[in-house]
């Protein structure tokens, strides 16, 4: 039972620390473009530049 006194405040610190960071994210912009990030990969002109 002393156990649960240690490990509930700990689940809801991390909890709460978890939640934070995802609104610390969503304020940033972080899932702005979602389509754009998935379209980025097939985009050749940057490495066709590093090579050359």
């Amino acid at each position: 039972m002393t156990q649960l006194i240690i490990l509930i405040p700990i689940a809801l610190f991390l909890g709460g620390l978890g939640l934070i960071a995802f609104l610390w994210s969503l304020k940033h912009g972080q899932y702005d473009d979602m389509e754009g990030a998935a379209a980025r990969i097939l985009n050749d002109d940057e490495d066709d530049e590093l090579l050359s």
